[in-house]
This record gives C-alpha cells, structure tokens and sequence, in this order.
C-alpha cells in the first residue's frame, strides 16, 4: 500500500504490470525516494535521462513545474513516442526534446537518470554542467541488485558484462569525486 501514491501513477502501474519487462519500471518505493529530493529542493525545472514506462517523469512533472527531458529509452518505444502529448495534457506544455545549449546551463534543480553502463559517465558529465551547484542528480541502476559486489556477472550476455563493467567503473569515479555525495539506495527494481 501507497497511500501517497497518485492515482495516475497507480494507474500507469497498473497498466503495464503484464509487460515482459515490468519489472524494470519505477517501482512505488524507488517512486516516493525521488519525490523527497524533488519536494526538498522545490524543483521547478527538472531533466530525464532515459524513460521506459514514464512513470518517473510523470512523477517528476506532478512534482515540479517546470521539465525537460533530453532522451527516451529505447526499450518501449510503442510508449515512449506517446508520452510528451501525455505529460502536456496533464501537466501542461513542456519541452519534449533537449538539446544542450548555453542557457540551459546551471538551470536545472534536478535530474533523474535511468541508464546503465558506459552512457552513465558522459550523462554525468553533461548533467554537471546543466544542474545548478547543490542540485541533485539521481542514478538509478547502479547497483545491479547487489551484483557489483561480485566478482564477476552470472550472465553470459555481452551487452550486459560490458554494461555491468562500467557501471563497477563508474560506481568507482563517483567514490573518488568529492564533490559528489553519495547515499547509495536499493530499491525497488533490476538495480
């Protein structure tokens, strides 16, 4: 139970429950941690990085008023394509695709990226430039369900070894970078 949960949020949940990768969606916890950041800063220009079901940016722009998402994931296109129309019935009009200019720069509160692998770095290094000093950017996947702590990946899918690789180096960029707290958090979904 998620008595804090938006009705459309439940009902976007609710809606893709059946879809073969559902369980890479924002789950409700992961969904109520990014609200407290959004609540804290009284963001009003936020960014996305990567979107499967669009539960996050929705959460985001109930939360804000103001967002700009610069990338959709690939994973759900049939969605994705729909998704601007939708946040701009709800939420009202909003910038839809991002390019990275000048005057964008040390203008967002906050970002949310949900990417995996090599893409974490060079997001990072972007995002620096976008998010104003004491903003907040937000990973998720970075922790693999705990299996950056092995040895090695269980799975025999390249794509996923290189990813989990780089997620391991980009874990150790961020623990060497002292401008950049760190609360590493386990919730919800694959990592």
């Amino acid at each position: 139970v998620y008595p804090r949960e938006a009705e459309i949020l439940k009902e976007l949940r609710d809606a893709i429950a059946n879809h073969p990768q559902s369980y890479s969606a924002t789950a409700p916890d992961g969904g109520q941690f990014i609200a407290l950041p959004l609540k804290l800063l009284n963001a009003k220009k936020t960014i996305e990085v990567g979107v499967f079901t669009g539960y996050s940016p929705l959460l985001t722009g109930l939360r804000s008023r103001k967002m700009a998402r610069p990338t959709l994931n690939t994973r759900s296109t049939s969605s994705n394509h729909k998704l601007c129309p939708v946040l701009d019935n709800l939420l009202g009009k909003r910038e839809c695709n991002f390019s990275s200019k000048q005057e964008n720069e040390s203008s967002f509160n906050f970002a949310f990226v949900n990417a995996y692998g090599a893409n974490l770095k060079n997001y990072h290094e972007r995002l620096l430039r976008l998010v104003r000093a004491r903003g907040v950017i937000m990973y998720d996947n970075t922790l693999w369900g705990s299996t950056v702590t092995l040895s090695g990946p269980s799975s025999v899918d390249l794509t996923r070894v290189f990813a989990w690789k780089d997620t391991i180096k980009f874990n150790k960029m961020m623990v060497g970078n002292p401008r950049v707290d760190i609360p590493q958090v386990p919730l919800g979904d694959d990592g």
